[in-house]
């Protein structure tokens, strides 16, 4: 029996767009797959449930069950690894590089989100996924701030210090900091472009190139204003080196990287779209 007052709530974590959120909806969908069709993408549709979602998540983000031959299973947390693998190892066609996605995904306890995704299977291109992004934003006006790590730098670290990257997952940086190492605070604090380039020549051997491919990218990105958070370290298992994000508020607006998966050095972006249409209502009704 369900409580009178529960009987057309819905749960929290749930999303429900109705009229004009509904409809915005459908044209930032509809605009972005257009776009990535331009690019030479195509669409999949995957399923909700998976069997491999602890290959991309912590397993406290999953929402598992068992099947009906008592596998465990799980609603779907995250997207890449699934597409790449049903495109590899179910669609096997080699030829079939650019996949887009437009489903959400579900975590622990309650929680459920739209994106639109993109996979460049054995193409880590990501500066091409940059372009995409940049386009959408401006299509739909929307202000943000392009963010730049690389996953590399944390592991980096933690072997020159000999220490957990658990530290950099709980995302603790007091142990970090507090290091005698000046190369180190100086590396937290990198803001700009020009700080970026001053740091390269101080920080050891090994986080040169790992600091000098976040410059590339940051510069052929075109965005002049870019930021950095160089000791940031994904929660996402399988992303292994340049990441980016894009930030508006507290909010991410989309996040991608490079990652690697059955030995295919790929990347990938994801769009969130229930933080762009609050975005985007935002500044119609003007608020921002």
């Amino acid at each position: 029996m369900i409580r009178a007052d529960l009987e057309h709530e819905i749960p929290d974590g749930s999303r429900l767009y109705f009229a004009k959120s509904a409809d915005l909806k459908r044209e930032i969908e509809n605009s972005l797959a257009n776009t990535l069709k331009k690019y030479d993408f195509t669409e999949i549709v995957t399923p909700y449930f998976s069997y491999h979602q602890q290959l991309s998540v912590s397993s406290s983000e999953i929402l598992s069950f068992s099947d009906s031959t008592n596998h465990t299973i799980s609603l779907r947390a995250d997207s890449t690894v699934d597409v790449v693998r049903i495109v590899l190892r179910r669609i096997k066609d080699r030829n079939l590089k650019r996949i887009f996605y437009i489903q959400p995904v579900f975590k622990y306890p309650n929680s459920e989100f739209y994106q639109i995704g993109a996979e460049m299977i054995a193409e880590p291109n990501l500066n091409v996924g940059l372009e995409i992004c940049l386009k959408f934003f401006e299509e739909f006006n929307i202000k943000s701030s392009l963010q730049i790590s690389n996953i590399e730098i944390p592991k980096i670290i933690c072997e020159i210090l000999d220490i957990s990257i658990d530290v950099f997952e709980k995302g603790d940086l007091s142990e970090i900091l507090s290091t005698k190492h000046k190369w180190l605070r100086d590396l937290a604090r990198v803001g700009s472009m020009d700080d970026l380039k001053k740091i390269i020549n101080l920080v050891p051997q090994d986080l040169k190139k790992p600091l000098q491919d976040v410059l590339n990218l940051a510069l052929k990105s075109g965005v002049k204003d870019s930021k950095f958070a160089l000791l940031y370290y994904s929660k996402m298992r399988y992303y292994d080196s340049l990441f980016f994000r894009f930030l508006s508020g507290n909010s991410v607006l989309c996040s991608g990287g490079n990652y690697e998966i059955d030995s295919l050095k790929s990347c990938g972006f994801a769009v969130m779209s229930d933080c762009v249409i609050e975005n985007i209502l935002k500044i119609k009704e003007g608020y921002e």
